[in-house]
């Protein structure tokens, strides 16, 4: 075998359904085993507290009460309690986990695609490297429109963005939508990771008003 394929070797493919099916399940394992740690960690802190080396958890608030009943006497889907997004702490911390598998893929890919290139200096080039071969390598498209407001943020918008194609809820709109959050956070840190590796720390936060268009705002610090 000649040095340059060991350099660069061929890269393996795979069919594009085969990686929704993959996404699938990976979602289902990562909510499952978050659940899993919550639940152990929640056990942890109340024997804790009841051997009194922790204060005792504050006690839910009137309204939670009020809520959890109404939910409980009628078919009305249960309110999310937790994070601003309306995310519950299983799935905050499922998307907690979803986004630093995606920032290690993304820094892995961005390095295989930048392999032979010299390091961005600026900004714009590194992000403009985001909407078209990264988005190119991982969504087989570019991004549809960039916009940014010359002080670090950059809006990434994608009409039709792949992962959230084939979304859908028998809920209802609000649900796939919920649903739709949950899944983009791997992507998200796709975007992150592949910053990261270039040499920008990035947050990244995607937004999903209507399927299936998504859209993610990069904020840069100043100086980078």
């Amino acid at each position: 075998m000649s040095l340059n394929a060991l350099a660069d070797p061929p890269p393996a493919l795979m069919d594009a359904a085969a990686m929704d099916y993959f996404t699938i399940e990976l979602v289902n394992t990562l909510r499952e085993s978050s659940a899993v740690a919550i639940a152990r960690t929640k056990k942890i802190e109340q024997e804790m507290a009841d051997a009194g080396l922790l204060p005792p958890p504050a006690p839910p608030s009137t309204a939670a009460k009020r809520d959890s009943a109404r939910d409980s006497m009628t078919s009305t889907p249960k309110l999310e309690s937790s994070s601003k997004q309306g995310l519950s702490d299983e799935e905050e911390a499922l998307r907690q986990r979803l986004e630093a598998i995606g920032m290690h893929v993304g820094a892995n890919t961005a390095e295989r695609l930048c392999h032979d290139r010299a390091l961005f200096t600026d900004t714009l080039d590194a992000i403009k490297f985001i909407c078209k071969e990264l988005w190119v390598a991982c969504w087989d498209k570019q991004v549809d429109n960039l916009r940014t407001n010359h002080r670090g943020v950059y809006v990434l918008q994608d009409n039709t963005f792949k992962p959230v194609t084939r979304i859908s809820s028998w809920e209802g709109r609000q649900d796939a939508l919920r649903r739709a959050r949950i899944y983009v956070a791997m992507s998200g840190g796709i975007i992150r990771g592949a910053l990261a590796r270039l040499g920008f720390q990035a947050a990244v936060v995607p937004e999903i008003s209507s399927l299936p268009q998504c859209t993610f705002q990069v904020k840069l610090p100043k100086g980078s």
